[in-house]
């Protein structure tokens, strides 16, 4: 995981700060050096330019006030001001340097107008670790340095941050400061199980029990997203016995036998690479009670979404043994399982629910959390606000049955929901729907891997 973009929150960041090789005033300077390159840019140039400087007491108003110097040696008209309430909009660009991640409180900016902001390590007023805005101005750009924090990510900060440039400054982060990432298109790349070239369509099969009465696209949404992102073969079951709406011909389609319906999909189980269960199920007891043994005792990993969350207990899924789970809840659906009212910091929260779970947690959201039992924690990013949509969470369901149990479950779940996020930059600006996201798969692949046969 080293290729990926590291996410370090403050407390450990300040630990880095602390043991670096280098003095506090050569990092200071190194900083200042590239916040001054970032305003350069910004500015398109030096000549005639007037520059605020919003410089506070602590380290980043050092950093600040160390790029204010090299602006003005390159002959940009200057003024350090101190943070608070002013009228800074008659200027060519604000350096924010008021406050870095160890900021507390509320903090009362200065007005900008619709001048250019840029944002020294974190938007001043933002969360380092939580991205709970309390008072930030937007900013154009935010240079910040070592390692992304995750209040640029989490909460507010995607809409406070602007553009995010990540600067080295020579710090050794360690493997102990480091157990959150954020993947790229070259780690998901990366991460793509390669079909073999001996492969054969039970090599990587998926068996999905989902839909009912009512909700069996569900169940097609499952089954064709599979298929799109790899799947050799697709069995499908679902409750209630009619027809399903543009069954997806390649998907072979098993009812639910009666009541006792665990013990037929059982049978032959084993002959699948994975398991995908809940997606418009239903919640009656006799369906939660199935759910509940099929999890328990799957021999293949399982992927549980939706109406299977609802089934479960998260503590007592810890016994099941050394079998893969990956649970998917939304918001709703997580405060549920986990007994929680939430709360601001979902990375803390994705990671207990997966120890207490003994599994592999997706946190459905903007961004999305996943995190895996010992830990570690992804940050994905990738997707907008089109994914608000009905039936998208069923496509990301069977995108990750079609690549689990190939890789390590963190990175699988991982590559799965940022190519899930992926999709609609390949789609309609306006109008998209789930079933449109299943046709875009292919083709997001292609993208993503190039010339490579997967």
């Amino acid at each position: 995981m080293d290729r990926m973009q590291p996410v370090v929150p403050p407390e450990a960041m300040r630990e880095v700060d602390r043991a670096a090789d280098r003095s506090l005033p050569e990092l200071i300077e190194m900083a200042g050096w590239e916040v001054y390159r970032c305003a350069r840019s910004l500015m398109g140039g030096t000549y005639g330019r007037r520059v605020a400087v919003v410089a506070g007491r602590g380290n980043n108003g050092a950093d600040g006030r160390v790029a204010a110097r090299l602006l003005a040696r390159a002959g940009v008209r200057v003024d350090v001001v101190a943070p608070g309430p002013a009228d800074l909009s008659s200027y060519d660009l604000v350096v924010d340097a008021a406050f870095g991640t160890g900021f507390r409180g509320e903090y009362d900016p200065p007005t900008v107008g619709t001048v250019p902001v840029l944002a020294v390590d974190i938007p001043s007023g933002l969360d380092g670790l939580t991205g709970e805005n309390r008072g930030a101005v937007v900013a154009t750009e935010t240079v910040t340095f070592g390692a992304l924090k995750p209040g640029l990510l989490l909460g507010d900060g995607p809409d406070v941050c602007g553009r995010i440039v990540v600067r080295d400054l020579g710090l050794d982060l360690g493997p102990a400061a480091v157990d959150t990432w954020r993947p790229e298109a070259g780690d998901v790349a990366r991460w793509w199980p390669r079909r073999p070239r001996r492969a054969h369509k039970w090599s990587r099969a998926v068996r999905i029990v989902a839909g009912s009465e009512g909700m069996e696209g569900a169940g097609v949404l499952c089954s064709e997203s599979a298929y799109r992102a790899g799947a050799g073969m697709v069995v499908v079951s679902g409750r209630g016995g009619g027809p399903w709406p543009h069954d997806p011909i390649e998907a072979v389609r098993r009812p639910l036998a009666g009541t006792d319906w665990v013990e037929g999909v059982l049978s032959d189980l084993d002959r699948f690479r994975s398991l995908v269960i809940g997606p418009g199920l239903g919640r009656d007891p006799t369906t939660a009670e199935g759910v509940r043994r099929l999890v328990q005792a799957s021999p293949v990993p399982v992927v549980a979404d939706a109406d299977a969350l609802a089934a479960l207990e998260l503590d007592r899924l810890a016994s099941r043994g050394g079998r893969e789970l990956v649970l998917t809840p939304h918001e709703g659906e997580f405060r549920t399982l986990t007994g929680t009212s939430g709360g601001d910091d979902p990375l803390a929260r994705t990671r207990e629910a997966a120890r207490r779970g003994n599994c592999t947690v997706l946190l459905k959201g903007a961004p999305t959390v996943v995190a895996a039992a010992d830990g570690r924690a992804l940050v994905i990013d990738s997707g907008d606000r089109r994914l608000a949509t009905a039936g998208s969470g069923d496509v990301l369901s069977g995108m990750i049955g079609a690549v689990l149990g190939e890789r390590d479950p963190l990175e699988a779940v991982g590559a799965a929901a940022w190519l899930h996020g992926f999709l609609p930059r390949s789609g309609p600006t306006h109008g998209l729907v789930a079933g449109d996201l299943v046709d875009l798969i292919p083709v997001a692949l292609s993208r993503l891997t190039g010339t490579r046969a997967g």
